[in-house]
């Protein structure tokens, strides 16, 4: 079964080269990797121009997450692709990783496999499963993330993953669609799952016995350079406006309740979470990104 690898680069020079080198030591011999860069202004573009066994897209502009991999899904499955395995490109993993996922594939009947993914250069799980948690408006959480990895985690189905690593079956995204667009970054893999989770055809199983690292924050730039406890104002921006989307999308009384709740949730993490500046220009941020939710188009 062909598997077409699915990464978005953006300015990826410092981590390319580790990730294309994990693809190429890859023990299974039947994918292609399909690389779409975001408009990149830094080496990304020499190195993918050396790269003779990748089909490249180069965009003018930066598109986002969504509208990319939706280009490189798109690309993957008119070549004749059984899966899209969407992943980051700051990542390392094994030689094993597309045999496990295409083996767990088969045995489990599983549509969607995602495997256990650790933070790099450590011991430390990043995801081993993840969840909608409704207590907090639906947002979505990793299951044993900042554990020690000893293996407690077993194989099992779950409702949501980062697509930083996910073999997706093409008749998945035959009868669910493509990722949203309107999400330029952040929530468009939770949006993505959850309409996987509410259509109830497909399941997502998680495979604990793989060997993948992610290194956290390298490209999505999600805090502050100066001072790396801060939230980035880019950061609270889209997890912002795209939580109150996301709400929308689901056109239920209950998530219009919803929106309230969550109005008062970024109110009260912006008094008391220590990752927010604690000043009037933070403040305003997250009430525009909020008020910004609210247009968008659902």
């Amino acid at each position: 079964m062909k598997i077409g690898l699915v990464t978005v680069t953006f300015n990826s020079e410092q981590v390319l080269v580790d990730f294309l080198k994990s693809v190429k030591e890859q023990n299974y011999n039947d994918y292609c990797l399909y690389v779409v860069d975001n408009d990149s202004k830094d080496n990304t573009i020499e190195i993918l121009n050396g790269e003779k066994d990748s089909k490249v897209i180069f965009n003018d502009e930066n598109y986002g997450v969504a509208y990319a991999n939706n280009q490189g899904i798109k690309w993957a499955l008119k070549d004749g692709c059984d899966f899209a395995l969407i992943i980051n490109n700051d990542t390392v993993f094994e030689k094993e990783l597309l045999n496990k996922l295409v083996d767990a594939h088969h045995k489990y009947k599983a549509s969607i496999v995602v495997p256990k993914m650790k933070y790099f250069d450590s011991n430390l799980i990043w995801f081993a499963g993840g969840f909608f948690d409704p207590k907090k408006a639906y947002l979505n959480y990793h299951i044993g993330q900042g554990e020690e990895d000893k293996r407690q985690f077993k194989n099992d189905f779950v409702d949501y993953s980062p697509v930083c690593c996910s073999l997706i079956h093409k008749s998945v995204f035959e009868d669910i669609g493509f990722f949203d667009e309107k999400y330029f970054v952040y929530f468009d893999d939770a949006d993505f799952f959850y309409r996987v989770k509410k259509n109830k055809v497909h399941k997502t199983l998680f495979i604990e016995d793989v060997e993948f690292y992610h290194k956290i924050g390298s490209l999505s730039k999600s805090r502050e350079q100066i001072d790396n406890s801060k939230y980035s104002p880019f950061f609270i921006q889209q997890m912002t406006k795209n939580h109150v989307y996301f709400l929308r999308k689901q056109q239920k009384l209950f998530s219009f309740f919803l929106l309230f709740y969550v109005f008062v949730y970024f109110m009260l993490r912006f008094l008391i979470s220590t990752n927010y500046h604690k000043d009037v220009k933070t403040f305003k941020l997250i009430l525009v990104s909020y008020l910004n939710g609210l247009k968008i188009k659902v």
